[in-house]
């Protein structure tokens, strides 16, 4: 349409809806002994996904930036169904240093890692960075679940079979990779940024599939 301006947020609003919003899931199946970790398990998708796993035997530990919201999802999980095994624990993608101490401590306390969902993120926010120095969208949607992955990956191999799950979004098709400005210092748009997070989280799935054969070591 002449004089419309071609942007991430006309283009979403192109996407037929009933597209956009997916299907049902019709699965009986039971995860009973299965253990599964839910970045970002308060609200949304993660709080949804953590309740049907719930219901469906799994112990779920949801991993929140906020407890305390976290604590008033699983209570809400709870009261809905009494016999859910859900734990949250404090994690901030923002900050390595927190997720290096998450990752020891749940190295260190838990078992068995069969299912990871790396779900948490921010979308659309005005430029600030993370504690590291990364532009936020790419430091938490991408770069920070990157690196919970890999200090995770040991555990996920001894626990085969086991599943990463990378929430993205049809968003990532208006994205790209800025190499040259990867923390968009040169110029910034939310929509933009927001795209090639979710970009990168589409491309890393090759980088997943090569850390659970190689176990590579990464470095931040």
């Amino acid at each position: 349409i002449r004089g419309v301006p071609v942007t991430p947020r006309y283009w979403s609003l192109c996407i037929n809806r009933k597209y956009a919003a997916g299907g049902v899931c019709t699965s009986t199946a039971r995860l009973d002994g299965k253990t599964v970790l839910i970045t970002g398990a308060n609200t949304g998708i993660g709080k949804e996904t953590a309740r049907d796993l719930a219901m469906r035997g799994a112990w779920v530990i949801m991993a929140c930036r906020d407890v305390e919201k976290g604590e008033e999802a699983a209570a809400s999980i709870r009261a809905e169904y009494p016999k859910a095994q859900v734990e949250v624990r404090e994690l901030d993608l923002a900050d390595t240093c927190s997720i290096r101490a998450f990752a020891q401590k749940f190295l260190r306390e838990v078992n068995n890692l069969h299912i990871l969902i790396n779900n948490a993120g921010v979308m659309m926010c005005p430029y600030t960075k993370t504690t590291d120095g990364f532009e936020m969208h790419i430091g938490v949607n991408h770069l920070g679940h990157f690196l919970l992955t890999s200090l995770l990956i040991g555990l996920l191999k001894r626990s085969a079979p086991a599943r990463i799950i990378v929430v993205s979004s049809l968003a990532h098709n208006f994205g790209w990779v800025r190499f040259h400005d990867l923390h968009s210092q040169g110029s910034y748009n939310s929509g933009l940024a927001y795209c090639q997070s979710k970009l990168a989280n589409v491309l890393d799935i090759a980088n997943i599939a090569n850390m659970l054969f190689w176990h590579v070591s990464i470095k931040f």
